[in-house]
């Protein structure tokens, strides 16, 4: 997929070597590109809204992977119990898909674990940036005004997102414990390395990804 797909916004981001990823709304996924048959008869037994981010998502990898070379012509993208996107016939790529309101992310690395996380910016409580930020930060982001607030805590909150989600976790992972500063681009937690393009992204995303295949004890901050 390229920049003349997908209403011409999804551009391919390299964040490292062979870890790549694209973000797009919804519909200029599902307006460019055809949908797999396999993604579209699972989409067809979910509720219409997850449906549309289910088809979105899958799309969206299986066009990533062709943009980087490696076509998996119809095969499947299943998920572990926990949600976690694999690909079987693949073991040697990682990948990861995130969803919010109407915008989608898609990550693959090669021999390696990815996590990928889009967020559009929302209400956030003092509590919520007490949790998830240094006393420092926190101070900051209250002064701002209400718009770039939001913006700003969405970035930081991406990276801790796709921080956990590289190791295979969700909230169980307690994402508020990866230290992302205001501002900050790139950064390590653990075995895992983040990256986050500000101003190369219509959308505050964040994409970490191991430095080789996830392992117990990566989740200890």
């Amino acid at each position: 997929m390229s920049a003349s797909t997908a209403g011409r916004r999804a551009r391919l981001h390299t964040a490292a070597e062979g870890v790549h990823y694209l973000v797009a709304r919804n519909e200029e996924v599902l307006d460019a590109l055809p949908v797999a048959a396999r993604d579209q008869a699972a989409a067809s037994a979910l509720p219409p809204w997850r449906a549309v981010e289910h088809a979105a998502s899958r799309t969206l990898l299986r066009a990533l992977l062709r943009e980087i070379g490696e076509d998996l012509h119809g095969g499947p993208v299943a998920a572990c119990p926990g949600g976690r996107p694999y690909l079987p016939d693949r073991p040697d790529l990682g990948v990861s898909l995130s969803h919010s309101s109407g915008w989608v992310a898609a990550a693959v690395a090669r021999n390696r674990d990815v996590g990928v996380d889009v967020q559009t910016p929302s209400v956030v409580s003092d509590r919520v940036l007490r949790f998830c930020c240094s006393p420092r930060d926190v101070e900051v982001l209250t002064a701002m005004p209400e718009d770039g607030r939001r913006r700003e805590f969405a970035w930081i909150f991406t990276v801790q997102e796709a921080c956990v989600k590289a190791v295979g976790a969700g909230l169980s992972g307690r994402p508020w414990s990866v230290p992302v500063a205001l501002g900050q681009r790139t950064g390590g937690w653990g075995r895992v390395r983040w990256s986050a393009p500000r101003g190369r992204q219509p959308v505050p995303v964040g994409c970490a990804w191991t430095e080789g295949p996830a392992r117990d004890g990566d989740m200890a901050g």
